[in-house]
């Protein structure tokens, strides 16, 4: 008899839950759309239900009228593709934001240009004022590294430390090497470099921990210049489709876009997600802190490094550089101080990734992660390796065994592949970037871009991904071609796996009922188009939370 009730009150319940579902209305109902929608259970859709910032349901038109409503705003999109919002799992966000704000130096291709953009920018601001960001690339021009003496003239009044695109050396004026008290008897630093001339002189170079030097002189941002950093970032991912960014802020002693996006959030002006993520180093300092969840803002991560860049001779190689023949890269930090840090910051709960680009940097941190594991035991910990970028054959495999997510950026592929060979040689290059590889031995990878080392541009990113066809038009067929991945797998990288690398698969990544409703509308199928044009298309529109946030004017 109990029984008999019990299971009486259950269909009672359940049925009075469909039809509640039933009859709740949506505030926002996507009509006439070819929806991606990421999930495996549906991976296809025509129109969306969203109420509040979350989405009701998926299906057909026919379907979703269902949960139309006497004030239900309807939108045609008229046969647009739509995509789970981009995951942009790698940028610096107040570094880029203020780079949208200072010198561009990016695509300078004289040493005569990268003059004359400083000197006209040094115009523009007070005497005393910092010059900084500018991401250059010297392989533009030959591949000569610039000089303080390309610039002291004009900088007379203004310190000025300019990074290379990838952010692992930096070029100083005098006037900021005299503030720093760098001479031709400064120490070399351990974990990088002050590159001299041949009588032993600075030359205005500095890379990896060397840098310190002078940024140790350069005055913090102040709020106000924070927050206009993070606005102008903030337009930017939006216009390209990213609705959430993971800030690897692991060269910054404080959760720093955690604090402007709060400001933001309270103040309920905040569009992009953000999971701010501090030094791995500096671990002590979050140990004893709850890590703060939420659908906008979330900490609880921590970054570090094992070595430096390929295209500043910092990556750490088992053989030497080609180029380069008594040169193999170095760590940037010891073996025993990683491990330290790795196994402390994941006794207490906090998630790790750390940057490894050179084979050797990364076969010592996969060592490293799994010693942790076998000491602290088996949890889901979901460790990262940040790029990991050149890999020797025998790892690739550890990825997956070892559940250690390959956090990738593709743009960089079709960017070194101009130059890499040079560097590396034709042997290692057929697993740099190995994209299909990771994938067919099950890891995870999950996509990003460095920004501001390369742009947050999803799109190009998934034209990297699917062509390999370089920046210098060299590699029409594409650069390591066995690499080339399919465009649902690049789509993957950018939005469920990226859901994925911060412990979000549950609320995001996916456009499935019960998850966040952020999604981007695209010109033109990328499942159909011909990959060559992948780049070529537009975000049309950007939603976050149901709400829309971006929608593109034209030119």
């Amino acid at each position: 008899m109990r029984i008999t009730k019990s299971i009486s009150l259950l269909i009672m319940g359940f049925s009075l839950m469909l039809s509640c579902k039933e009859s709740q209305k949506a505030e926002l109902i996507i009509t006439n759309a070819k929806i991606w929608t990421g999930s495996e259970k549906q991976p296809a859709a025509q129109a969306m239900a969203i109420s509040g910032d979350s989405i009701l349901a998926v299906g057909t038109n026919e379907e979703i009228q269902h949960f139309n409503g006497s004030s239900t705003e309807v939108v045609d999109i008229q046969g647009g593709f739509i995509t789970p919002g981009f995951i942009d799992t790698h940028v610096h966000l107040l570094g880029g934001g203020n780079g949208l704000l200072s010198v561009k130096l990016t695509d300078a291709k004289t040493p005569e240009e990268f003059t004359k953009r400083i000197a006209e920018y040094a115009k523009t601001v007070e005497s005393g004022t910092w010059i900084m960001e500018g991401n250059w690339d010297h392989t533009l021009w030959g591949g000569a590294l610039p000089t303080k003496e390309w610039i002291d003239r004009e900088t007379k009044e203004n310190p000025v430390f300019v990074y290379r695109l990838d952010g692992h050396m930096a070029l100083a004026n005098n006037a900021a090497m005299k503030l720093a008290g760098i001479d031709k008897n400064s120490k070399d630093v351990a974990g990088g470099e002050i590159v001299r001339d041949k009588k032993g002189e600075p030359t205005g170079i500095f890379k990896d921990n060397a840098m310190n030097l002078i940024l140790d002189q350069v005055p913090p941002f102040t709020e106000a210049q924070k927050l206009k950093a993070f606005k102008a970032a903030t337009q930017y991912f939006l216009s390209n489709g990213v609705t959430s960014v993971h800030d690897v802020n692991g060269m910054n002693n404080s959760y720093e876009s955690y604090s402007i996006a709060k400001q933001l959030n309270d103040a309920n002006e905040l569009s992009v997600r953000v999971y701010a993520i501090a030094p791995l180093s500096g671990w002590k300092q979050l140990a004893g802190m709850e890590p703060k969840v939420g659908k906008w803002m979330k900490t609880g991560g921590l970054k570090g490094f094992v070595d430096g860049s390929l295209g500043s001779h910092t990556a750490a190689f088992k053989d030497v550089y080609t180029d380069k023949p008594m040169d193999k890269g170095f760590f940037i930090n010891t073996s025993e101080d990683l491990y330290q840090w790795v196994s402390n910051a994941d006794k207490v709960g906090l998630h790790v990734m750390v940057h490894a680009i050179g084979d050797s940097a990364i076969h010592s941190l996969l060592d490293i992660y799994k010693r942790v594991e076998q000491e602290n035991g088996k949890k889901d910990r979901r460790f990262r390796i940040e790029h990991a970028q050149h890999l020797a054959p025998a790892d690739i495999n550890r990825f997956a065994e070892l559940g250690v997510i390959a956090s990738m950026q593709p743009y960089h592929a079709i960017d070194d592949g101009r130059w890499a060979e040079q560097l590396i040689g034709p042997e290692r290059i057929k697993t740099t970037y190995a994209f299909k590889s990771l994938l067919d031995s099950k890891a995870v990878v999950s996509f990003g871009s460095d920004w501001p080392v390369a742009p947050s541009t999803p799109l190009e990113g998934i034209y990297a991904a699917v062509t390999r066809s370089t920046l210098d038009d060299k590699n029409p067929d594409g650069w390591v071609p066995e690499q080339k991945i399919t465009v649902e797998q690049a789509l993957i990288g950018y939005t469920r796996s990226g859901a994925y690398a911060s412990f979000d698969e549950n609320i995001k990544g996916t456009l499935e009922p019960g998850k966040l409703a952020d999604f981007v509308v695209i010109s033109e199928d990328l499942t159909k188009v011909d990959p060559i044009r992948i780049r070529e298309l537009k975000v049309l529109l950007t939603y976050v939370g149901g709400k829309k946030v971006y929608d593109y004017k034209g030119n």
